[in-house]
C-alpha cells in the first residue's frame, strides 16, 4: 500500500510517501501506527501523541479502530483549522 504524510508528520518522518508492505498482523489504523512508530526515531517522533494524528483510507476519513486490508492508500495528518 502507498502511505503518504502530510504537513508536520511529513515532516518529522522526512518522508512525502512510501510504499510498504506491513506484516498481516497490522490489521487496523492504530496497529499500522504502532509499526511505523517501531521503524525509526522520525516515525516515533511523528507518531509520539496518536491520539492527534488524523488519517484518511483511500482518501475517506477513518478512525484508529478502522481495518486496513485492502486499502491502496493511506494518509497520515494533523489535525487541519479553518478560517
Amino acid at each position: 500500500m502507498k502511505v503518504k504524510y502530510f504537513a508536520w508528520v511529513r515532516e518529522r518522518i522526512g518522508l512525502e510517501e512510501e510504499t510498504i508492505e506491513p506484516p498481516a498482523d497490522v490489521a487496523t489504523v492504530a496497529d499500522l501506527i504502532g509499526w511505523l512508530t517501531a521503524r525509526g526515531e522520525g516515525y516515533a517522533y511523528a507518531f509520539e501523541k496518536p491520539a492527534v494524528i488524523r488519517t484518511a483510507i483511500d482518501r475517506t476519513h477513518v478512525r484508529p479502530d478502522t481495518p486496513i486490508a485492502g486499502a491502496r492508500e493511506v494518509a497520515f495528518f494533523p489535525p487541519m483549522t479553518g478560517g
